[in-house]
Parts: C-alpha cells; structure tokens; sequence
C-alpha cells in the first residue's frame, strides 16, 4: 500500500500527515507520540479517530506539525488522521462526522486593530 498524505489545521498550527499499512506507531516530528504529546487528554485526541473506528494497530502515522500551541497541535494532527482515514475508506466518514472529527474548527485569534491596544480593548479613556 502507498502512503496516503493529508494536512489538518486548527488556529495556526499545520499538521503534515502520512498514513500507511503498520502497526499502530504514531510518531510526530520524530518522536513518538506519547512523548511528544504528554498529556493524557492530548494522547486521546491523536488516537481518537483510530478508536472511534475499532482500528487501533492497524496504521503506521508519521506527522510533521509545526506552529501555534500543544493543544492546536493535536487537534491539527487528529483533523489529519481523520482526512487520511477518509480517503483510505470514504465509510468512515459517516462515523467520523459524527464524532465532529472531519470539521475544520475556524476560530482564529482575531487581528489587533489600529488605535486599540488589542483585538477589542481600548486605550484608557480620561473625561478630563
């Protein structure tokens, strides 16, 4: 079987993802995915695809992932599983949807604007 390559994003995190026949390794940026992702509730998000579909030590993963946090990290990885996992198998997608997994989550920061001292905050306002 050829690799399969799909991308997943959430905020400014880009995950690069490459998906084959194997045994369940899932390594990311070169380190294996429990080490790289240490909390539990991170681990749970990668595998969560692979539980939802009974097919957990079936598929080697390797991802590159780069921008944004830990958390937007692992979303963008789980996105990208799922999409590879469609593309394996268009079935799966009715699952996968239902768990909210295919859904590109859009929410950005949103952009600072000029004469504001954020997004939505003002300077201090003096009446006199």
């Amino acid at each position: 079987m050829e690799i399969t390559n799909t991308l997943g994003r959430r905020k400014t995190a880009v995950a690069r993802v490459y998906l084959q026949n194997g045994k369940g390794e899932i390594t990311v940026n070169g380190r294996d995915y429990k080490q790289y992702f240490s909390g539990g509730v991170l681990q749970y998000k990668v595998t969560q695809a692979f539980t939802i579909l009974n097919i957990v030590d079936q598929y080697d993963v390797t991802v590159n992932v780069a921008g944004g946090g830990i958390t937007g990290q692992a979303e963008s990885v789980r996105l990208g599983i799922a999409r590879a996992l469609i593309e394996l198998n268009p079935e799966y997608k009715s699952k996968l949807r239902a768990e909210g997994l295919v859904t590109r989550d859009p929410r950005m920061v949103e952009r600072k604007k000029p004469g504001q001292k954020k997004a939505r905050k003002r300077f201090q306002f003096s009446k006199r």
